[in-house]
């Protein structure tokens, strides 16, 4: 069986698929192959762009806009390899990259993978300020959406909410079509080529914070509460793309791209991370962190109570909050056994439930029930 992933590409997107190419390369039942979209051209840019005074009032169709342009760019990439003929089964990641290009899917059975609709998307990104015109702009999005999950033959949904909205009004999908799976990551301390790392007793704590943007991912919160509390005894390290000034105790790598293996070294030398986002629906630096072994201080936006079991694997906390979150970081702080324990349970947790190798014998197994489906 030859398989043709499609990958948005964007954010925890490239991750997922840096992780599913690991885990398909150890399998010898299903050859597997990737078309990435790339990122836009200038005119792309231009014509994706908000509309000042209309985008304010979120009437601008921004996001369907810049989806729509996204799944351009994709559609005759994918039209040509569909040509060739050998391609049996068709896995899309996520259903916005072929927005406009359902027919596609039509060709070869196929499977979309969403951590999210454009419905619970309208209320969560940070760039998107809801308003009361927002639900018309939902509306005018959905008829497109629609076609794409209508034309899969199955839909994987990452997360119990996300289930919610596809079986829901909004898109009306027929339960038995959706099969609720959180998709997993890969990490050398997953697959056992590397042991959890044992920090010294003595070594002096360092709080992790990872993500492309420090404003919306909480970072800058994070950064505020270090340097006004607990500069004197933790190190800060932020993992970012975004400038980020020289501060006491803080260390920042902005040369991070996803599939850098750099990133389980850094893990490794940290203690706990802390990620109170305001705006990420599944986030695959939580499950990083955890499975390298730290305990996660997290808000409880989107999926991450699945992913952090509160007072067990890590705290959930309100990314509101401020208060919230130094009492959580402060708790782990004085308690180095404690977050051990923690970051041990974590590491159990994401092992067993956010492996990759289970995400990719999941689709395997769909795929071949999907294609014996169509061959009959």
């Amino acid at each position: 069986m030859r398989a043709l992933f499609i990958n948005e590409n964007i954010g925890g997107h490239a991750t997922v698929h840096h992780s599913l190419r690991r885990a398909f390369a150890q399998r010898n039942d299903i050859d597997v192959e990737f078309i990435d979209a790339n990122e836009p051209q200038l005119i792309a840019k231009v014509l994706r762009k908000p509309v000042p005074v209309l985008g304010r009032w979120d009437v601008d169709l921004q996001p369907l806009r810049s989806q729509l342009l996204h799944s351009c760019a994709l559609r005759q990439r994918v039209a040509d390899r569909l040509l060739q003929g050998d391609i049996d089964v068709m896995h899309v990641y996520t259903q916005n990259c072929m927005l406009g290009s359902h027919r596609l899917l039509q060709q070869v059975p196929t499977v979309v993978t969403t951590d999210s609709t454009n419905e619970l998307n309208a209320y969560s990104l940070s760039y998107r300020t809801a308003t009361r015109f927002t639900p018309w702009a939902v509306r005018a999005s959905l008829p497109f959406e629609r076609r794409v999950l209508e034309a899969a033959r199955m839909v994987v949904s990452n997360a119990d909410r996300v289930t919610t909205s596809l079986t829901g009004p909004a898109y009306h999908l027929a339960p038995e079509k959706v099969i609720t799976q959180p998709m997993g990551i890969w990490s050398p301390f997953l697959d056992g080529s590397r042991r959890l790392p044992e920090p010294p007793a003595d070594r002096r704590p360092t709080i992790v914070f990872v993500g492309a943007q420090m404003e919306p991912k909480g970072g800058n919160t994070l950064l505020d509460l270090h340097q006004r509390y607990l500069a004197d005894r933790c190190d800060l390290l932020l993992i970012t793309r975004d400038a980020v000034g020289t501060h006491p105790a803080v260390t920042v790598v902005n040369d991070l791209s996803s599939g850098d293996d750099r990133l389980w070294d850094l893990l490794a030398g940290a203690d706990m991370m802390c990620f109170p986002s305001a705006i990420d629906q599944s986030p695959n630096v939580i499950l990083e962190a955890g499975a390298a072994g730290l305990p996660v201080i997290a808000s409880r936006t989107g999926a991450i109570p699945d992913m952090v079991v509160d007072g067990r694997t890590g705290i959930l906390v309100d990314h509101l909050d401020q208060a919230n979150i130094l009492a959580a970081l402060r708790m782990l702080l004085d308690n180095p056994a404690k977050r051990r324990d923690m970051g041990r349970a974590a590491h159990a947790h994401i092992a067993e439930h956010f492996d990759i190798q289970h995400s990719a014998a999941m689709l395997t197994a769909l795929f071949a029930d999907i294609t014996t489906a169509a061959r009959r």
